[in-house]
């Protein structure tokens, strides 16, 4: 007999049903199928809600089955599909000998699950962190917050885990990659919740998040690599046929280099670019973060079912088109805050933030726009000075000291500028650095005006969406890298440069921590097909 998993998919019930309900119809329908169900064994693989209608807000189950089958299945029903292993199938070591350690830049997901295989295939990987250990970290923001003092190289941008450690720790992905449930169960093993391996919009919380990142970071030392904080990785060189990386605590030889820098690594971005890297500009967007109160959100959402045990809080994912460009919503957190995240001195950057409970009094949300290469002139510099830009107006908009513009809906949607916040407090430093400032002070016009529209077009879809109270506040840059550094798509190196392979949302080619994983295993995958230890 052999195993066989199945899925059983679109098994529709009420919020107060039971699993086991789930459980009962995924059984009738492979039955149908002329399988046999002796010791096979049932799992939540996907969990959903459907509240499009809030009068009769549904749960949404895929069904993960294994049976147990002499021959091959064939399956004539289309709710039912074959699974794929979501392991990583065994890697055959290459034959080219590595004299040095592969070197990872960056710990945020692509580097950390890069660093992680690279190890658990005994290559012991040296690891490179401009910023500071997971607890560390904590203390430097700690320290900006309450002292607006900017430590450049950790902050929420910059240290272990990178951005995705002071986030929501969202973990969808729009790419379908067999990958993804690999990644998930290994957070899993680290710390992060078991509900994100069937939940449809998974998330971990920053305060779990960090405890994850930093189980990973000791199991990559417990395997023979080295984690190397505070260390800003500059250029490489080679010398007398060793490859080394000039770093900001000497060079430190390797074998291969992987880059997996994240978003906002802008010196490293302008130096590949002044040693010949092919790196291209491309879209992205900016805005800002608007804040409702949860509350409001979740009763917009729920409707009658407000409250139920069974609903977390509510989420939205929304967009809109114009006739040239979209407008959407990005990395939503519920019972969240607004955290200032900016890596440079004298900018001013935001993003979103909860905790795994998800209990705050506000939810908030990216308000975004895209920004086309044509916007800003179709360079990869000046993608960069155009958000950095952005950054410099938000803050002098703030009246400087890393205060944060801010202005109520109602006045933004009327051109004007009167209206302290009341109903809904904005979170940002805790409410303490805020100041009265238009957004067009700080965002093109274009940028404005469609977000305008694109708050008019949401609150057609979420009563009290663009409800007078709610507060935007400035300025959200750092969505997604501005460049992409052009890689080779069957080796993963980086064109023109041997030994050298970029990767990850910094490199362009990810967006979002699962996304970002699955390009860093890719790309230890690579290493270990090519080279022996």
């Amino acid at each position: 007999m052999k195993a066989r998993i199945l899925l059983v998919n679109n098994i529709k019930l009420s919020i107060n049903a039971s699993v086991s309900e789930a459980f009962s119809i995924a059984k009738k329908k492979i039955s149908k199928l002329g399988i046999s169900l002796h010791d096979a064994d049932f799992s939540v693989y996907k969990k959903s809600v459907d509240a499009r209608n809030n009068k009769d807000i549904l749960f949404v189950y895929s069904i993960c089955a294994k049976v147990y089958v002499k021959d091959g299945i064939e399956i004539k029903n289309s709710d039912i599909t074959l699974l794929c292993d979501e392991d990583i199938p065994e890697i055959k070591m290459g034959d080219e000998k590595l004299y040095s350690s592969p070197m990872v830049v960056g710990t945020g997901p692509c580097g950390l699950f890069c660093a992680l295989l690279l190890a658990e295939y005994g290559f012991k990987p040296i690891v490179l962190e401009r910023g500071d250990c997971v607890e560390n970290r904590k203390k430097a923001v700690e320290k900006f917050i309450e002292n607006q003092i900017l430590d450049v190289n950790t902050n929420i941008q910059f240290g272990a885990g990178g951005a995705g450690t002071f986030s929501d720790g969202k973990l969808v992905t729009r790419i379908n990659d067999p990958l993804t449930n690999y990644v998930l169960r290994r957070l899993c093993e680290f710390g992060a919740p078991d509900e994100i391996r069937y939940l449809s919009k998974p998330h971990v919380g920053t305060d779990i998040l960090s405890v994850v990142v930093d189980n990973i970071l000791k199991r990559i030392v417990e395997l023979g690599g080295q984690i190397l904080y505070n260390t800003v990785y500059i250029t490489s060189k080679t010398q007398n046929g060793i490859k080394y990386a000039v770093t900001s605590k000497g060079d430190i030889p390797y074998g291969a280099l992987v880059l997996a820098v994240g978003h906002s690594a802008r010196d490293t971005y302008n130096t590949l670019i002044s040693e010949g890297y092919d790196v291209v500009a491309k879209s992205f967007s900016v805005g800002m973060r608007i804040e409702h109160l949860r509350e409001d959100i979740d009763k917009a959402l729920y409707g009658d079912f407000y409250g139920h045990p069974a609903l977390g809080h509510g989420e939205y994912n929304l967009s809109f088109n114009t006739k040239v460009r979209g407008v959407y919503t990005f990395c939503m957190c519920p019972g969240g805050e607004v955290v200032a995240a900016a890596s440079e001195d004298g900018g001013v950057v935001v993003n979103g933030m909860s905790y795994h409970s998800r209990d705050g009094r506000n939810s908030n949300s990216a308000v975004a726009c895209t920004v086309f290469k044509e916007d800003y002139g179709l360079t990869p510099v000046k993608a960069i000075e155009f958000q950095r830009n952005i950054e410099k107006l938000a803050y002098k908009a703030g009246g400087g000291n890393y205060s944060a513009p801010i202005i109520t809906v109602g006045d933004f949607m009327s051109d004007r500028l009167s209206t302290l916040p009341s109903k809904i407090l904005p979170t940002y430093m805790r409410g303490k650095n805020i100041n009265l400032a238009s957004p067009c002070t700080y965002l093109p016009e274009f940028v404005c005006k469609n977000i305008k529209d694109g708050i008019r077009a949401f609150d057609r879809k979420i009563k009290g969406f663009a409800s007078p109270y709610a507060v935007l506040t400035g300025a959200e840059t750092r969505t997604s890298s501005p460049v992409r550094i052009m890689r080779d798509n069957s080796t993963r190196l980086a064109i023109g440069k041997d030994y050298i392979y970029p990767c990850g949302e910094g490199a362009g080619y990810a967006g979002g921590i699962t996304s970002a994983a699955i390009d860093g295993l890719k790309t230890a995958i690579a290493l270990i097909s090519r080279f022996k230890i």
